[in-house]
């Protein structure tokens, strides 16, 4: 799995590559809790994500919460059909909100 985390527009875009699963989460969770700030705007990025397993949906459930607890607000962009469909069957989509493409989820946080 490979990350990647840059700032736009006041925004802090982290871009994940690969399979969310067992054995990456807790690299990528050392990565981007630390990113949690009050009032933070965070933009996750999941459009070369082709695999999340429920490691990968506890890991994006610790995330929100977290974000949450800061008053701080996060999106989700490029959602694969597999992994849209994982996290549609679940019931995680109720907690985010996805947009196709990081201008779109970029734009939504600035408002």
């Amino acid at each position: 799995m490979e990350i990647e985390i840059r700032e736009e527009k006041g925004v802090i875009i982290v871009s994940l590559s690969g399979e969310l699963q067992r054995q990456t989460a807790p690299g990528i969770q050392e990565k981007i809790l630390p990113l949690i700030a009050p009032d933070c705007k965070i933009l996750l990025d999941l459009s070369h994500v082709s695999y999340m397993s429920s490691a990968g949906l506890r890991l994006l459930l610790l995330f929100y919460r977290q974000i949450e607890e800061q008053h701080g607000h996060v999106v989700l962009t490029g959602l694969q059909e597999m992994v849209k469909d994982t996290m549609s069957i679940t019931g995680f989509l109720e907690f985010f909100t996805a947009y196709n493409s990081v201008e779109e989820g970029t734009a939504a946080l600035n408002q």
